[in-house]
């Protein structure tokens, strides 16, 4: 049995060593792991932009005084929640072929592409995580800015966003996570991410196992130290409220 165990031991390794020693493949791996963070880095931050102020928008309808409807937020409103329900009601993969294959077909930087396409779909969440936030905050919060003269854009930025920010944290977090992990979709349009790498790999050598179990582990190590970090942030703002 133990001859059979080191039979296979030795097959398995021999395997891995091909995928990722042999020809220096192990710097394919780095390369598409780090598109794949710069990729979620970008569309993290333009996701959160777009998810702010649609956020801002979607909160401003909803809490006009009865008898106060503004038409225009009213018409922009409607827009940000159509927006909201297709992209949460439609498949991340069947957008992200929309964006590579119909709406930017001409395009050869499909990473600009696959960032366009991971906003895009983030913001939807995003907002929905802001706005649920923001509607966490006492509205007696707001009405106390707006009697100290603050327009309801410096209420927001001053007053309501930094309580609703330690609320909304561990949302936020666990989005960044999801985004990470959504950007090997991208690999469907041929940006060249850490999944498209491995299974480049995995087409010379005819044996898609050890790269891809490869940066299944390479995503989990990732997503295990992110959540580290979310979890210690999380524990700084608590102390710094107890204090």
């Amino acid at each position: 049995m133990f001859q059979r165990f080191g039979i296979w031991l030795d097959w398995t390794l021999s395997r891995f060593h091909v995928a990722f020693i042999e020809g220096d493949r192990w710097k394919l791996y780095l390369q598409g792991l780090g598109i794949t963070l710069e990729m979620t880095v970008f569309a993290l931050l333009f996701g959160t932009i777009l998810g702010l102020l649609i956020a801002i928008v979607r909160t401003a309808h909803d809490q006009q005084r009865p008898g106060h409807h503004n038409l225009l937020l009213g018409f922009v409103n409607g827009l940000c929640n159509i927006y909201t329900t297709v992209i949460r009601g439609t498949p991340m993969m069947v957008q992200m072929l929309i964006w590579g294959f119909v709406i930017f077909a001409t395009s050869r930087n499909k990473v600009m592409v696959g960032i366009v396409g991971l906003s895009i779909n983030s913001g939807a969440y995003v907002a929905e995580i802001i706005r649920g936030g923001l509607m966490s905050v006492d509205i007696g919060q707001s009405e106390a800015g707006r009697s100290l003269g603050l327009n309801y854009f410096d209420t927001m930025r001053f007053i309501v966003i930094p309580q609703a920010f330690k609320n909304i944290l561990p949302s936020l977090g666990n989005e960044f996570i999801t985004l990470f992990k959504d950007t090997s979709l991208v690999n469907a349009i041929g940006a060249a991410e850490l999944t498209y790498h491995a299974m480049r790999i995995g087409g010379r050598t005819f044996d898609y196992m050890p790269p891809l179990i490869g940066s299944a582990v390479m995503y989990l190590v990732i997503v295990i130290v992110f959540t580290w970090l979310q979890g210690k942030l999380e524990r700084r703002l608590r102390e710094s409220d107890r204090r």
